[in-house]
């Protein structure tokens, strides 16, 4: 697989987790009341989570991608400087 192949490939799985997460949100109900999805609906959905990270990580480690560090669409890093912010002393 080249590089253009996996990056399609990795949209479509963040689509993908995105959706699912959309729905489960849209379902969740408020309060006490009962939840519309079946256990075997719940556990399900948590599998289909659980494939999607293995699969992306499994992408991240064929581009040699450190998921440790962010990522940058355009490649560059930000040049800017973390700056350390101290509280005045209270008068």
């Amino acid at each position: 697989m080249d590089t253009e192949e996996l990056s399609k490939e990795q949209r479509i799985l963040r689509i993908m987790r995105k959706t699912l997460g959309n729905v489960v949100k849209d379902v969740t109900p408020l309060g006490g009341r009962t939840n519309p999805l079946s256990e075997d609906t719940i556990r399900d959905i948590k599998d289909c989570f659980g494939l999607i990270s293995d699969r992306e990580r499994e992408l991240a480690e064929a581009l040699n991608f450190d998921q440790a560090k962010p990522y940058y669409a355009d490649g560059e890093i930000p040049s800017a400087k973390v700056i350390s912010i101290v509280k005045p002393p209270k008068k």
